[in-house]
């Protein structure tokens, strides 16, 4: 009698282990979920930035060619070819710039979704772990039923007695 309320006790509280472990899953599964959440935004985001640098870059690559073709024409001007230079020589900086960052937001993109992916996996993991938390529940909820109802047998069969 004392080793099933034993066996009992002990079923309990891995029982209750097992909720306790389910429900900090369910936790981590949350703050995961909420990670992905904002690294979507944060996608969403330098994907926006993305195409307004890449439009930027156009438009100074349009400018650039306007320029220079300015200046072909302007060769015979002397100052005016020196003025269209310098602002061939500026838009071409600015250039260069947009397309750094260009690359700085692309490669800040590839690493968001990096870890987007890393948190999804997680997110999985987690998932499985707590569907195999709820089984081993499960499992030990129904020995735990079975064993009281033995419990309760043996109980009334000494009082019968």
């Amino acid at each position: 009698m004392d080793k099933l309320r034993e066996k009992i006790n002990s079923l309990k509280l891995e029982t209750e282990t097992a909720q306790e472990q389910a429900e900090e899953a369910f936790e981590q599964i949350k703050t995961l979920e909420n990670e992905g959440l904002t690294k979507d935004q944060e996608i969403a985001s330098l994907t926006h930035k993305n195409g307004l640098l890449e439009a930027e870059v156009e438009e100074l690559e349009a400018k650039l060619a306007e320029a220079k073709g300015a200046a072909e024409e302007g060769e015979a001007h002397g100052s005016a070819n020196e003025s269209l230079t310098k602002k061939i020589s500026l838009l071409e900086e600015e250039l260069e710039e947009s397309d750094n960052n260009l690359r700085e937001t692309t490669d800040k993109l590839r690493q968001t979704d990096v870890k987007a992916e890393h948190f999804e996996r997680k997110v999985a993991s987690l998932e499985t772990s707590v569907e195999d938390w709820e089984q081993k529940y499960e499992e030990l909820h129904q020995k735990y039923t079975q064993v009281k109802a033995e419990l309760d047998e043996i109980s009334q069969q000494l009082e019968s007695m």
